[in-house]
């Protein structure tokens, strides 16, 4: 059986619609699954059990110039790969127009079908040519978990109950790319090992106040903890560097691919982060993590039935107690 995922972005989406891959697996484990997404997420998947290929493509950047000799070049070089095969099952997990046209693309198999979402779930994005262009559009019940959102429409498109178990199937070795982290690392470990704090957000109001990140630090390092600040671009480095002043065992991790960054929190004791795609990959990695919410939507994106793994919600903000004790539960849990 050759099956096709279609998944584009964003970064936490991508995380949560992993366990997918893994539920397939279960029942057959000898399907080729192949996944389209954007090239900037394609180095997680290539971390991701099970899969045999994944099709990268570049929308977002393509539509800023879609006439240009560079996108239509680009534009037949992706299409020739995903017409590569010919797929039993195309399985378009984003129901927006983008990913309906990917789908669409795709050639089948004889008797293969393309399935897509019915509805829209709540909290998610999705546009009404999703449903058109699916051959099977399945709906799913709208108050559900993004992870469940994925996992359930892969179960009813090939007809399979969804097992009791639940894996990510991210795989990434417990070390540190990069020699010049490595080292830092070293020169900054506490004896219970490094904490990550993913203080990074593309939005604004999903952020957690400079002193709270600071004042966390301060307990981590009292507890025996190093403390790793991540960041992906020149606002998140400033913030980080912030955070670090004053802090007895601080290191600024110089800026990762996806792939580095997922082996170096895959080392760490565990990540205290905000909502966003580096925390879901934690979540991923089954770190011990605390993720941290300004609104009440962890329900449908955070952590799901482990103990080692926990949100914390409060308006305007969860105060350091809170986190704090939230941190002190979950490293208990492991």
């Amino acid at each position: 059986m050759k099956l096709l995922i279609v998944k584009l972005s964003s970064l936490g989406d991508v995380v949560h619609a992993m366990p997918a891959v893994q539920d397939i697996r279960h029942f057959w484990p000898d399907a080729q699954i192949d996944w389209v997404v954007e090239r900037s997420f394609a180095p997680l998947l290539q971390r991701c059990d099970g899969l045999s290929r994944v099709i990268e493509c570049e929308l977002r950047r393509w539509r800023k110039s879609p006439l240009s000799s560079e996108t239509r070049q680009a534009w037949r070089a992706f299409k020739a790969e995903l017409q590569r095969d010919r797929y039993d099952a195309v399985i378009d997990l984003q129901g927006l127009s983008k990913s309906a046209l990917i789908a669409w693309l795709a050639r089948l198999a004889p008797g293969g079908q393309r399935f897509g979402l019915a509805n829209q779930t709540e909290g998610s994005s999705y546009e009404a040519p999703a449903r058109w262009v699916a051959d099977v559009a399945l709906r799913i019940e709208p108050h559900c978990h993004a992870v469940a959102r994925s996992r359930e429409l892969c179960a009813q498109a090939l007809g399979y109950a969804l097992p009791t178990f639940m894996s990510f199937g991210l795989l990434a070795p417990v070390r540190i790319a990069q020699a010049a982290i490595n080292m830092q690392v070293v020169d900054a470990a506490g004896p219970k090992g490094t904490v990550a704090l993913v203080h990074g957000t593309s939005r604004v109001d999903k952020q957690w106040p400079l002193d709270h990140w600071h004042s966390l630090g301060q307990r981590l390092n009292a507890a025996g903890y190093a403390v790793a600040l991540p960041h992906g671009n020149d606002a998140e480095q400033q913030t980080a560097e912030q955070i670090a002043k004053g802090l007895a065992h601080a290191v600024v991790w110089p800026r990762l691919g996806l792939d580095a960054l997922s082996d170096a929190l895959a080392g760490c004791a565990g990540v205290v982060g905000v909502d966003s795609g580096l925390s879901h990959i934690a979540v991923a990695l089954d770190l011990p993590h605390v993720q941290i919410y300004n609104f009440d939507t962890a329900w449908r994106t955070g952590p799901l039935h482990r103990a080692h793994q926990c949100s914390v919600f409060a308006q305007p903000t969860p105060s350091v107690d809170a986190v704090w004790t939230a941190w002190l539960t979950v490293r208990a849990a492991r």
